[in-house]
C-alpha cells in the first residue's frame, strides 16, 4: 500500500487542488493576508512564513485498520486425510481407511490443502489392517475375537451361568475346549450335559490351567453324591465334567466352577434326568442312600499306593476310617424306621455290616500285609454289591452294580474327568 506524500512543493504535479480554491477543501482556513508582509517578501511565495499545520489528506488511501492482516492465511487440512488417518490408527473398518486416504491425495492435489503425510499413514496403516483381518478370518480367530468382545460387553467373567439341575446343549456338540454360551434345554429330553453342583476355587493369583483343572477335579467328584445319590442309577457311559475360568475371566474376579455329567462319547447324549436326591427321593430310599454315603466316602480315602505292601501303615490308617464309618452307617439304618416290605432286609444288611466291620477292625491291627489282606477279603465279601440287591429292590432303586464298583462305592465315570473353560 502506498503512503501519501506530505504537503508541500514536492508534491508531483496534479495532486494540488483546482486555482482558486482552498488547498484543503476539508479543512478550511482562514486566507493569508494579501500584500507584503511587514517583515518582507517572503523568499517562499506570497504565503508567509510560518508554523507548519498538517491537515487530513483526502486522498484514496487509508492506513491499516481492523480486518486486515499483513500475513497470508494457511491452506486448510483436508477432513478426509484426517479421518483415513484415525481409521488407520484405530483398525477400524481397514478398507474404508484405505478408499478415504486415496481420495484425499486427490483432493488435496486439487485443492492445494495439507495432510498428505496423514493421508498416507492411513492408508498404510488401513492396508496392515486389512491383511491382518484376512489372518483372522483364515485361522477363525475373527470368531474368538467377536466372542471375546460379547463377553467382555456383558459386563462379566462369563457370559453365561448355570445353576445346578439345568441341562444344557453345547454349541459345538462337545464338552472340551472352551465355551462362550451354551443352550439350555429340558432334562427330560436328549442334552449334552447336565449341572449337578456349582463350586469356588481357590482365590489368589492364577494358578495355571492344569491346577484349575485339577482343583475343579476333585471337587467336582466329591460333589457326584449330592446330586446323584444313588450312583447306581448312573449310567456306566456318563463321567463327570466341568467348567472352568479362563486366565482371562480369572483377572475379573470369576472363581466359579461348575460342575456336570456328560457322556464319554462325544457323539452321544443324555437322556432324562440323573438327580436323585431329597427333590426326588421317599424317606426311606433317602434315608438309606445317607447312610450309604457315610461308607462310600470312607473307601474313598483309600493310599494311593496300588499294594498294601508298598504302604501298610496307610492302608490301616485306611481301615480304622472304614471301621468307623460302618458304625455310623449301622447306626443310621438302624434308627430310621423303614416301611415293613424294606425294614426286614435293611436289619439283615446291618447285621452283615456289621461282621464287616469286626474284620475292618482286625485289618487295622495286622502286622503284616498278608495279615491284612486276608481281613481286607473277609470284609470285601461282606460287602458285596449283590448282597445289597435285594434290599436295594425292596427300596425301589436301582438294582445292577456300576461297573469296576468297589465295596459298594456306586457312582461312575473314574479319575479323568474332563474339564472346558469358560
Amino acid at each position: 500500500m502506498a503512503i501519501p506524500p506530505p504537503p508541500g512543493p514536492q508534491q508531483p504535479e496534479g495532486q494540488y487542488p483546482p486555482p482558486g480554491t482552498p488547498p484543503y477543501p476539508h479543512a478550511p482556513y482562514p486566507p493569508y493576508p494579501q500584500g507584503p508582509s511587514p517583515e518582507g517578501p517572503s523568499p517562499q511565495g506570497q504565503y508567509p512564513q510560518g508554523p507548519y499545520q498538517q491537515y487530513p489528506y483526502p486522498g484514496p488511501y487509508q492506513p491499516w485498520g481492523q480486518g486486515y492482516s499483513p500475513y497470508n492465511r494457511p491452506a486448510p487440512f483436508n477432513g478426509l486425510a484426517i479421518a483415513a488417518l484415525v481409521l488407520g490408527i484405530l483398525c477400524f473398518l481397514p478398507a474404508v481407511g484405505l478408499v478415504l486416504g486415496i481420495v484425499a491425495l486427490v483432493q488435496i492435489k486439487k485443492r492445494g490443502e495439507r495432510g498428505k503425510g496423514m493421508a498416507v499413514a492411513g492408508m498404510i496403516l488401513s492396508s496392515i489392517g486389512i491383511v491382518l483381518l484376512a489372518l483372522m478370518v483364515a485361522t477363525g480367530g475373527a470368531r474368538d475375537f467377536w466372542d471375546g468382545f460379547k463377553e467382555g460387553a456383558s459386563g462379566s467373567g462369563n457370559t453365561f451361568s448355570l445353576h445346578k439341575g439345568e441341562c444344557f446343549d453345547a454349541p459345538n456338540g462337545t464338552l472340551e475346549g472352551v465355551a462362550y454360551d451354551v443352550d439350555i434345554v429340558p432334562c427330560s429330553g436328549k442334552h449334552d450335559a447336565e449341572v449337578f453342583a456349582e463350586a469356588t476355587a481357590h482365590d489368589g493369583s492364577y494358578p495355571g490351567d492344569s491346577a484349575v483343572s485339577a482343583e475343579a477335579g476333585d471337587m467336582c467328584y466329591t460333589l457326584t453324591d449330592t446330586y446323584a445319590m444313588d450312583g447306581w442309577a448312573v449310567p456306566d457311559d456318563v463321567d463327570v465334567y466341568y467348567f472352568t475360568p479362563t486366565r482371562q475371566s480369572w483377572g475379573t474376579g470369576d472363581r466359579e466352577i461348575t460342575c456336570m455329567f456328560g457322556n464319554t462319547d462325544e457323539h452321544a447324549s443324555l437322556t432324562g434326568s440323573l438327580r436323585k436326591d431329597s427333590t426326588t427321593l421317599d424317606a426311606d430310599q433317602l434315608a438309606y442312600l445317607e447312610a450309604a454315603r457315610v461308607l462310600n466316602r470312607a473307601m474313598d480315602t483309600a493310599p494311593d499306593a496300588q499294594y498294601v505292601e508298598d504302604d501298610l501303615p496307610g492302608h490301616k490308617k485306611w481301615a480304622t476310617r472304614v471301621s468307623g464309618a460302618l458304625v455310623k452307617q449301622t447306626g443310621l439304618l438302624r434308627g430310621h424306621t423303614f416301611a415293613p416290605a424294606a425294614g426286614e432286609r435293611v436289619a439283615v444288611l446291618a447285621k452283615d455290616l456289621d461282621r464287616a466291620r469286626k474284620e475292618w477292625v482286625k485289618a487295622a491291627q495286622a502286622p503284616d500285609a498278608d495279615t491284612f489282606y486276608a481281613h481286607y477279603d473277609k470284609a470285601l465279601k461282606l460287602m458285596a454289591p449283590d448282597r445289597t440287591v435285594t434290599t436295594r429292590k425292596a427300596l425301589g432303586l436301582a438294582t445292577t452294580p456300576p461297573k469296576e464298583d468297589q465295596g459298594g462305592s456306586g457312582g461312575s465315570g473314574g479319575e479323568d474327568g474332563s474339564g472346558i473353560e469358560v
